[in-house]
């Protein structure tokens, strides 16, 4: 086992696994751990966003290293007062991918698969034991059995609850995050949400949602998320457990899902952060990403595509200000994240603002109905982040031909993937 490493990596998801590859690939020497070992489960709802693609396609990943990978090529929305819209994706010859459904146990997995081959020294079932020393020119983390690993920069990749975020002084104290969500994968779905990703924005669970993401061989991951800030004014734990318990049977996801639909397996939930605005991202030689950062969107609650960022915003970070600049790693990263995320961030609060209320919701989808299909088509690329969610509000990420650039994978679509 290493003891000595340029950057330490704390966590082996898709933020972690995102910062590793991207140093390993400038000759940095990274070491990667997690308490877990691969393959394990995550609690999530799988979707990819366009964002998440190309940021996956840009590591070098290969959608064929995912068994149940599914393409996506649109949603349906259903308002609280019924009307649905179907809006869909570009599909077709060379134009790539712009969403797609990949469970999380194997997506993981392959990232950790693609570091290793990457160079990236992975040790799984080893845990960062809560205690960092910060030194001039080293952090020195203690980890699981009492041994210690001297790195240059420490990556905290490790989720809500991040012990690294908690031993670096930069924790939140009481900090829930800002979606609570269930989820569970269903079986022998035969209806339209076999093919098809569904969003449900019933009455009662604005402001939020349930979903229905198709997955191959007729399963799809279902759920539903609320703002913690609506749990905790009268929706609590026992109100959200009586909604799941009939979610399925609602009669609209009942004829989404088929008459055979049936659980799979139990659910599971899960704390979403969401407060990239005000989230503090650094202390000395330790940088957050992912979870760890609470950077997830905070209008959906999908945060992959925001952890795979930030991750390579991290690494490139520390790749330019070097092994002796760690003040100069902090703010560059600090720039980064508020030049590609909090613009977003505070648009999509906006936005989440009015999708909250049953006249707001209902109105957004109504407006899609009556839209032609070239603006549907439009409306689903900047719902799955094909663009930053605020470009029009900020010129120095304008570029040419805007919402007309190919998806993720342009030239293999379809290869080693199901659509």
């Amino acid at each position: 086992m290493p003891t000595t490493t340029d950057v330490l990596v704390v966590g082996a998801g898709p933020a972690g696994t995102a910062a590793a590859i991207t140093l390993a690939g400038a000759g940095r020497h990274v070491t990667l751990i997690d308490k877990a070992r691969f393959p394990r489960d995550k609690c999530c709802g799988d979707g990819l966003t366009t964002l998440a693609l190309r940021e996956l396609e840009a590591l070098g990943f290969d959608p064929s290293m995912v068994d149940d990978w599914q393409v996506v090529d649109g949603a349906v929305l259903r308002s609280p007062s019924g009307r649905e819209v179907a809006v869909p994706l570009p599909s077709g010859r060379g134009l790539g991918m712009f969403a797609a459904v990949a469970p999380r146990l194997q997506l993981d997995a392959a990232l950790v698969e693609l570091a290793a081959k990457s160079g990236v020294d992975m040790l799984e079932g080893c845990s960062f034991d809560g205690s960092l020393d910060q030194r001039d020119d080293r952090v020195v983390t203690r980890i699981g059995g009492g041994g210690t690993i001297d790195a240059r920069y420490v990556i905290g990749a490790d989720g809500m609850w991040s012990p690294v975020r908690r031993a670096a002084g930069l924790a939140d104290p009481g900090y829930l995050g800002e979606w609570h969500a269930f989820r569970a994968y269903v079986r022998d779905v035969d209806g339209p949400a076999a093919r098809g990703l569904h969003v449900w924005f019933d009455a009662d669970l604005l402001p939020g949602y349930a979903w229905s993401f198709p997955l191959p061989d007729g399963r799809a991951n279902v759920g539903f998320g609320v703002l913690r800030s609506v749990a905790a004014a009268g929706r609590g734990g026992a109100m959200m457990k009586e909604q799941w318990s009939g979610l399925l049977e609602r009669p609209h996801i009942r004829a989404a899902l088929g008459a055979r639909a049936e659980l799979d397996e139990r659910h599971l939930t899960w704390p979403i952060p969401a407060g990239i605005d005000r989230a503090r991202l650094s202390a000395g030689r330790v940088l957050l990403v992912g979870d760890a950062a609470m950077a997830s969107d905070v209008m959906t609650g999908e945060g992959i595509g925001q952890a795979l960022l930030t991750g390579r915003l991290a690494a490139e970070a520390v790749l330019e200000a070097g092994a002796d600049r760690p003040r100069v790693a902090a703010d560059r990263y600090g720039q980064a994240v508020r030049h590609h995320l909090v613009a977003d961030h505070r648009m999509s609060a906006a936005l989440g603002r009015v999708l909250a209320h049953r006249r707001g919701a209902r109105a957004a989808i109504a407006i899609l109905d009556h839209a032609g299909e070239w603006a549907r088509r439009n409306f689903a690329r900047w719902m799955f982040e094909d663009e930053p969610r605020a470009v029009l509000l900020t010129p120095s990420r304008w570029h040419r031909r805007p919402l007309a650039r190919p998806g993720a994978w342009p030239t293999v679509r379809g290869a080693g993937a199901r659509s």
